[in-house]
């Protein structure tokens, strides 16, 4: 870990020295990329500097050890275990560091909450998840805007797309894509018996126009009128968009707005998100060929989750976590969850690391 410590930080002030450098200013392009590895880079050399004087530290009070005075000697032995103890603590968290980055992790997201088996209880339960993802950003001061909705006739979601955006959204939501079960009595189970149902959830980063270069050729772009819910506009403007990407078949639709031209935009945006995914996907799976971890793998044929309201219990089947905590869950208290799944995944890397 050390040597490695030490090419980041030789490479950390290759950069700052690069940063300062008049031609390097002028390309705006490659000042704006090395600007953010000096900010990735930053804690890592930070932490590592600290190391080392705790280092320094420890030697100069073991010295002190063969002191002649008992008491300097006390003072010694304890300020090598408190020294000891803080760089056990400080290495533990540039493991951390040191570990392989999600390139995506910062990234704004396209969520996708789609109701499964079950009818209309499945889009209603799709609804309940909706609102639990969207009650879990406001908590980190994340931004939510619905691009597109199918509404059930129950009132549920059959299908829901959002864009959120803030500070690290990716890190944190990618773990949720896949199959969500729940258990429960309907409201219109008479009998009082429980069903099973289920959602399916995607997750994608956020593409950017000059990563996924889409040819206008390659699309197909139909206007119809929006159904649903929305008043005197439905049935009476063409302004809902359907784009068919012809190369892939990947086909998105967007009618909650009033402008075709806002739909237009919102549907570009879901399909490039889409197929910067479907080619990510792709590229991991070349990667993790011979090696593959259950956690984050972005199967979304995978139940991930059961939801099980009768017992008020959570279960995350990947990592064999359960809560009964259930409703404060729905309320968005999603927290314990994810850092779970994501100590879990940083603990999957490790062991790849030491392996």
């Amino acid at each position: 870990m050390l040597n490695k410590l030490e090419e980041v930080a030789d490479r950390f002030r290759e950069v700052e020295g690069l940063l300062s450098d008049p031609s390097v200013i002028k390309d705006q392009t490659r000042y704006r990329s090395l600007t953010k590895e000096h900010a990735a880079l930053t804690d890592v050399v930070s932490g590592y500097e600290r190391s080392c004087r705790i280092r320094e530290e420890i030697a100069g009070s073991q010295e002190l050890l063969k002191d002649s005075d008992a008491e300097v000697r006390e003072m010694a032995s304890a300020e090598v275990a408190e020294l000891e103890a803080e760089l056990t603590e400080l290495e533990e968290q540039l493991k951390l560091m040191l570990l392989p980055k999600d390139p995506n992790d910062q990234r704004n997201i396209i969520l996708e909450v789609r109701a499964g088996t079950g009818g209309d209880e499945a889009a209603l339960f799709a609804s309940d998840l909706f609102r639990m993802y969207c009650r879990y950003s406001d908590r980190q001061g994340w931004k939510v805007e619905v691009l597109n909705t199918a509404e059930s006739e129950a009132g549920g979601y059959k299908e829901v797309i959002a864009l959120i955006s803030g500070k690290g959204v990716f890190s944190r939501f990618k773990y949720e894509s896949g199959v969500h079960r729940v258990q429960r009595v309907p409201a219109t189970e008479a009998q009082g018996r429980i069903h099973t149902s289920a959602c399916t959830v995607a997750v994608m980063p956020e593409a950017d126009d000059v990563e996924v270069d889409i040819d206008p050729s390659d699309l197909r772009i139909d206007l119809y009128r929006a159904s649903g819910a929305g008043g005197q506009h439905v049935n009476k403007t063409e302004s809902a968009v359907r784009i068919t990407h012809i190369p892939t078949g990947v086909v998105v639709a967007c009618q909650d707005e009033k402008s075709q031209h806002k739909n237009k935009a919102r549907a570009m945006k879901v399909l490039q998100s889409r197929i910067l995914d479907a080619m990510q996907a792709e590229q991991n799976a070349k990667m993790a060929a011979d090696r593959k971890s259950q956690v984050g793998s972005g199967d979304r044929s995978e139940r991930i989750r059961t939801y099980n309201f009768p017992q008020g219990r959570c279960t995350d089947h990947r990592v064999n976590l359960t809560l009964y905590k259930l409703e404060a869950i729905m309320q968005g208290d999603l927290d314990e969850v994810i850092d779970t799944l994501i100590t879990h995944a940083q603990a999957e890397l490790m062991a790849g690391q030491d392996n």
